[in-house]
């Protein structure tokens, strides 16, 4: 019976370890506008996709434009690619407002 005892508050120290590794995790931040071209294109911050799809969105906002086009964001993300490849230091907002004219 000691042996179940000392199962059970093995386990249940692990599940409040665990529990207690994954909130510190999800509190990552990132700023955007400093995220570089090398940055985006070796995908070190994030999946390169996901930052097409958050400048779509915020660029998109700024225009009041409630619509989404994949194949637009398809079209953008390898504009941005072809663009990064050339220009690592330059930042990923910085290429958008240039390649996709977002600052128009």
């Amino acid at each position: 019976m000691e042996e179940t005892v000392k199962l059970q508050l093995l386990l249940t120290s692990v599940l409040f370890l665990f529990v207690q590794i994954i909130p510190s995790q999800a509190q990552e931040t990132l700023d955007v506008a400093k995220i570089t071209c090398k940055q985006y294109f070796f995908d070190e911050i994030t999946f390169s996709q996901y930052i097409v799809v958050w400048l779509s969105g915020y660029y998109n906002g700024k225009r009041n434009n409630t619509i989404v086009d994949p194949d637009a964001t398809k079209k953008a993300e390898e504009k941005i690619n072809q663009y990064c490849q050339g220009h690592r230091d330059t930042t990923v907002m910085d290429a958008a407002k240039i390649v996709l004219g977002f600052d128009k």
